[in-house]
């Protein structure tokens, strides 16, 4: 029996080890950020079967058999949707400033389509002024609503936005609506989503979550686009989900979240539409290819106004795009740079790329809420502040509520607006979206709107950082561990 026990520790020491050295392998073989890498190589041996564990739920990025197939028989279509849009090469710009020229030849070239001109761009600057055009728009539709948002939750204006949309669709217009399940978990239990699919509106569970499915799928890879299309001509996009700020988690402790939005008209929503329908029908396997823009109607005739790229990452979109966009535009910068984020834990090449513009003279701000609803993410992103304020990146901590907005603003000519955080979630997991303008009128427009900030904000200086508790260093130093996971 003691020779049994031996036997059966030694097998059991053997296929453990053996197991540890094929998870090794299997990270080493994929292509990631050496941090990353070395963190996850750190949990699974120092955390026994948990680490391996938790890195077969959240270290590759699985999308699930279904949504591979669907974006396999879809991309041909999509290949011959770009060739025949190309085509409309009255929509194209043919110059752009200096300051995005490098940026609009990066994203020409991993898309595969240039930025389009012509287009009529509003700045949305409070939550109520966004939903209130929404529903204005949704009234008039006369042929199509496509939506996608990470959070829906129903109270204030989003019921206005809800009931629009039911009136819509009754009155034959196709309302097709996608909500990620993770964000919108409460949603899903209420009988908001029964009603809306009642009235005819296609309402779709993005991404389910299903623990039953653990290991098959990566659950926390999530849908965070925030989209709005209305009749393949006037789409938004931005940081806003569809909440009602006065209703929406009041008892965090944060205050209400501040997010703006652009109200897009002209070519540029056709090629949002064409993500939307990449999205569609990888979740559904219908197909739903936008039409071309109509080629009579270009709202703005300026020859490089409004010109505006749209960058869309996640599975099926070009790897490291959206971080490649960011440092792009960092290094553009000559005079000033403005970034503003709820959550800041950037990756070491991000990181270096704004700490770089700062002591190459740039005049280079920051701007975060100075509490947010994440703890991990709180206490990671003050681990980066160091680094930045000894290089002399201004760092302002908003006093006003939740800072939502995600924008970079460079040189007061070159803007980005979108969904995306400056955390290493937006740069390497979600379904993202990021719209790029070289406008220096839409940038006059969002440089007001980071300076109101500023001046809610308080500026965190190097002097005042130092002397924070050591027990808050060490606090910072061990998020700062799970930085490259978040």
């Amino acid at each position: 029996m003691t020779t049994f026990y031996t036997v059966l520790s030694w097998l059991t020491f053997f296929f453990y080890w053996l197991l540890i050295a094929g998870v090794t392998f299997r990270v080493l073989m994929h292509r990631r950020p050496v941090t990353s890498t070395m963190t996850w190589l750190l949990i699974i041996y120092i955390l026994p079967l948990v680490g391996v564990i938790a890195y077969f739920a959240f270290g590759e990025l699985h999308l699930g058999k279904r949504r591979v197939e669907h974006a396999k028989q879809m991309w041909p279509s999509v290949v011959a949707w770009l060739e025949d849009l190309r085509k409309c090469k009255h929509i194209f710009a043919t110059s752009t400033s200096d300051i995005a020229t490098p940026l609009f030849q990066l994203t020409a070239k991993r898309q595969g389509i240039k930025g389009v001109k012509g287009n009529k761009i509003e700045l949305l600057t409070t939550c109520e002024d966004s939903l209130n055009s929404i529903t204005r728009d949704i009234n008039n539709a006369r042929d199509n609503i496509e939506m996608v948002f990470y959070i829906w939750q129903s109270g204030g204006l989003v019921d206005e936005v809800t009931d629009a949309l039911i009136r819509a669709a009754k009155r034959g217009v196709k309302c097709r609506v996608m909500v990620d399940s993770a964000g919108s978990w409460n949603f899903f239990r209420t009988h908001g989503p029964d009603v809306m699919r009642a009235a005819g509106i296609e309402f779709v569970e993005s991404l389910h979550v299903n623990l039953f499915r653990f290991f098959l799928r990566r659950m926390d890879l999530r849908q965070h686009r925030k989209i709005v299309l209305i009749d393949n001509y006037i789409s938004y996009t931005g940081s806003m989900n569809m909440v009602d700020p006065r209703y929406f988690k009041q008892d965090s402790g944060v205050g209400q979240w501040i997010d703006i939005m652009v109200r897009m008209e002209g070519p540029v929503s056709t090629t949002l539409g064409m993500i939307y329908a990449f999205d569609w029908e990888m979740e559904t396997g219908e197909r739903h290819l936008p039409p071309p823009p109509d080629d009579n109607i270009m709202p703005c005739e300026q020859e490089s106004g409004h010109t505006t790229q749209v960058i869309a990452s996640g599975p099926g979109f070009p790897d490291e795009l959206i971080q490649q966009s960011l440092i792009t535009a960092i290094y553009s910068a000559r005079k000033e740079l403005v970034l503003t984020t709820p959550y800041f834990v950037p990756s070491d090449d991000l990181a270096h790329a704004i700490s770089t513009a700062a002591m190459r003279g740039v005049n280079v701000s920051i701007i975060v809420p100075r509490s947010n609803d994440s703890f991990l993410v709180r206490w990671a992103s003050r681990s980066f502040f160091t680094e930045m304020l000894e290089s002399g990146v201004k760092i302002f901590q908003f006093e006003d509520g939740l800072l939502h907005t995600k924008s970079v603003m460079v040189d007061g000519q070159l803007s980005m607006v979108g969904s995306v955080n400056l955390d290493m979630r937006s740069l390497w997991l979600n379904f993202e979206i990021t719209v790029v303008i070289d406008d220096e009128g839409f940038g006059s427009d969002l440089s007001i709107v980071q300076y109101d900030y500023i001046a809610r904000s308080t500026e965190l200086t190097i002097d005042e950082w130092e002397k924070r508790p050591f027990l808050n260093r060490v606090l910072e130093r061990i998020c700062y561990f799970f930085s490259p996971l978040l």
